[in-house]
C-alpha cells in the first residue's frame, strides 16, 4: 500500500505538493523526496517533528542519530507506517537550519498505487520562493518585565557600579 501525504511550504503564497510514496519507506527517503518536489537538493540537515492537531511541534526525528543513545529515533530507522497511523496525522518538517524551510505535513489516506512508480509527485500547486521567510521567534515571558533579579538593582542603570573590584565584599 501507499500514503497519499499534503506537504504544504510555510511562506506567504501558497505552495503545495501531494506524494504518494510506500508506506514502508523510511523518512530519509520521504526527506529526499520532499526536498526534490519543491527544487532542493536535499543535501541540506532536515528533521522531522511529531505534530498535534494545532500544529504544535513535539518530539523531533532527525536525519541523524547524534546522541550516545543507539535507540533513538532517527529518519533512517523511522517508517512512514511509523508515525501516520491514522488519517489527518502531522509532521512539521524542517529543512536546511539555517534559512529554516518550514512545511507542515498531512497523511490523506492509503492508496493502492504500483509501487514501481513511486515515490510520485501526483499534485503541485505554487512555485518555490528564492528564500526562505525570516522566521521570528519570540519569548513567552518579555525580559523587560522580569522582575526576579530585583535584589541585584546596584547594578542597573542608577548606579554607580564601575568596575567589580571596587565593591567591598
Amino acid at each position: 500500500m501507499a500514503y497519499r501525504i499534503r506537504i504544504i511550504l510555510d511562506v506567504p503564497s501558497d505552495v503545495i505538493r501531494d506524494i504518494i510514496i510506500d508506506e514502508n519507506s523510511n523518512l530519509e527517503a520521504f526527506h529526499f523526496t520532499i526536498a526534490k518536489s519543491f527544487g532542493f537538493k536535499g543535501q541540506e540537515m532536515a528533521s522531522f517533528y511529531k505534530a498535534n492537531n494545532d500544529w504544535e511541534e513535539g518530539e523531533e526525528i532527525p536525519l541523524f542519530n547524534m546522541s550516545d543513545d543507539s535507540t533513538t529515533q532517527t529518519m533512517q530507522n523511522t517508517t512512514l507506517k511509523d508515525v501516520f497511523t491514522n488519517k489527518g496525522d502531522k509532521l512539521i518538517y524542517v529543512y536546511d537550519f539555517l534559512v529554516m524551510w518550514t512545511f507542515f505535513v498531512e497523511f490523506i489516506e492509503v492508496v493502492d498505487f504500483d509501487s514501481k512508480l513511486l515515490p510520485k509527485t501526483i499534485f503541485q500547486f505554487g512555485n518555490t520562493p528564492e528564500k526562505a521567510p525570516e522566521k521570528e521567534f519570540i519569548a513567552e515571558n518579555d525580559l523587560n518585565d522580569f522582575n526576579e533579579f530585583d535584589e541585584f538593582n546596584e547594578f542597573t542603570e542608577n548606579s554607580d557600579f564601575d568596575n567589580i573590584d571596587d565593591l567591598d565584599i
